[in-house]
């Protein structure tokens, strides 16, 4: 739907409020961490420099939302919503108990639930891909605290 009388395209509009309020609620959050510098990194210099992106990210979504036409939200799907949330408290608990291996699959294969056009085989291929990576670079590169697998 658009009208050439009113401005501002609001999924663009809401997407840029959500990067925002994130980034804030992050800096918010990484308020008592030391900042230090490029050469000498504090605890907060990468949440920090981080948000301060996704903030300035957001209200360049925000503008430019501005100066498009109107195009309302319509119908909301609140479904994938629903499932992309399951998805990720699912990998919140399933990782301290089951290791990064099955709650990253979880992560992975229950996200895929929330596009109607996901076939399997790109579910299945993307999550070996993506739990193998995602295991080298935070489990081994970055040394997380996360068991590979529950045994």
């Amino acid at each position: 739907m658009r009208s050439s009388h009113k401005t501002g395209d609001y999924p663009d509009l809401l997407a840029g409020a959500l990067m925002i309020g994130l980034g804030g609620l992050g800096l918010w959050a990484a308020r008592d961490l030391t900042f230090g510098t490029a050469a000498r990194m504090g605890a907060g210099y990468l949440p920090d420099v981080t948000c301060g992106f996704l903030i300035l990210i957001g209200a360049v979504v925000v503008g430019k939302a501005l100066s498009k036409n109107l195009l309302t939200t319509g119908h909301w799907n609140v479904k994938p919503l629903l499932v992309l949330s399951i998805a990720v408290v699912g990998f919140a608990i399933l990782a301290e108990n089951f290791g990064f291996v099955i709650s990253s699959a979880w992560l992975l294969v229950t996200a895929s639930l929330a596009d109607r056009e996901s076939r399997w085989r790109e579910v299945v291929t993307s999550t070996l891909i993506l739990t193998v990576a995602g295991a080298l670079v935070f489990v081994w590169g970055l040394g997380v605290k996360l068991s590979i697998l529950p045994f």
